[in-house]
């Protein structure tokens, strides 16, 4: 195990500059010039190039790349003039807002998805199979926009339940917090519920044939006890490939919905950032989800020896 983790870490860093790459040549190929953005159309030639000067935008690309890695080895990410702090501190300031937000997200969708998927591979080509089925593909199809829109439009602007943008506020009390996360955690939630639907029952209808169900069954044991500590323990595998991706994927989903929402989270820090051509802070919080994402794949693959020990991880090239 301890191998394993010394490997991840050690793939962790071509994995990382690989990323410090690309999105370093993509935010100097968005275009506008950044200093005349950030400043406003008001802003002097003077006030643009002293701007430039600052952010280094005068330098050839090559040097702001070795400056920008050099930062990165010291854990420096940056400085951001539009909100006039750093981006490590922006990252850890918005950061909970979008775990939250992707930690409902993830709970809505495990505690609906993995109970329907076992309903309908324990019930094949029954009404609740075709029911879990049909609305699994009508999960994963629909656009997380469209969804959130749709559910503003219904729950907020029609019926008038639940508010329809912002966090709220703890001081509100905890209740005023939960109103305002549930449109958008269950627009998020939507695609990983269907996700884990489909690759639930698949996985569940593998393992309810094999024989040691078939002999648990014959010694009387209750269906409950059978499905539930016995199959499910063993279709657990594709469910965390599936778990690790999806949490991800939730992370980069939230870029959407907390736009739609107006969710004060990393996602809306992004598409801000983008708009205004603050290429630090784009730059920090790409870098930080994919750490995010390598971490999460690592966990992934310890959990994977803790459900099933036969698993050979040192085999496994994930990355």
């Amino acid at each position: 195990m301890l191998k394993l983790v010394l490997k991840r870490l050690i793939d962790l860093i071509p994995t990382l500059f690989v990323v410090a790459i690309t999105v370093f040549i993509i935010t100097r190929l968005i275009p506008g010039d950044p200093a005349a953005v950030m400043l406003g159309p008001q802003a002097s030639v003077e006030d643009i190039n002293a701007l430039r000067e600052k952010l280094g935008l005068n330098e050839p690309l090559y040097l702001q790349f070795i400056h920008y890695i050099g930062d990165l080895l010291t854990g420096n990410l940056g400085f951001s003039p539009n909100y006039n702090q750093s981006v490590t501190s922006l990252i850890l300031e918005r950061f909970p807002s979008t775990l939250m937000l992707a930690g409902s997200a993830l709970l809505i969708s495990l505690l609906i998805g993995i109970p329907a998927g076992i309903i309908s591979a324990t019930k094949p080509n029954s009404f609740w199979d075709y029911i879990v089925m049909i609305l699994s593909l009508v999960g994963v199809s629909i656009p997380i926009f469209w969804l959130g829109v749709m559910l503003v439009l219904y729950f907020s602007v029609n019926l008038g339940w639940l508010p329809a943008t912002g966090m709220g506020s703890m001081d509100q009390g905890l209740g005023d917090v939960i109103k305002h996360l549930v449109l958008p955690s269950v627009a998020l939630s939507t695609i990983p519920m269907a996700t884990f639907a489909r690759i639930t029952r698949s996985s569940m209808l593998e393992v309810i044939k094999q024989d040691y169900i078939k002999t648990a069954r014959a010694k009387g044991l209750l269906e409950f006890w059978v499905v539930w500590k016995h199959a499910l323990k063993n279709a657990l595998t594709p469910i965390l490939t599936v778990l690790g991706m999806q949490i991800s994927m939730l992370l980069g989903g939230a870029v959407l919905t907390e736009t739609i929402f107006s969710w004060p989270g990393m996602g809306r820090l992004v598409v801000d950032a983008i708009e205004s051509r603050d290429f630090m802070v784009v730059q920090g919080t790409v870098l930080f989800i994919a750490v995010i994402f390598v971490v999460v794949n690592l966990l992934v693959d310890i959990m994977y020896a803790v459900v099933n020990p036969r698993v050979n991880l040192s085999n496994k090239g994930r990355s």
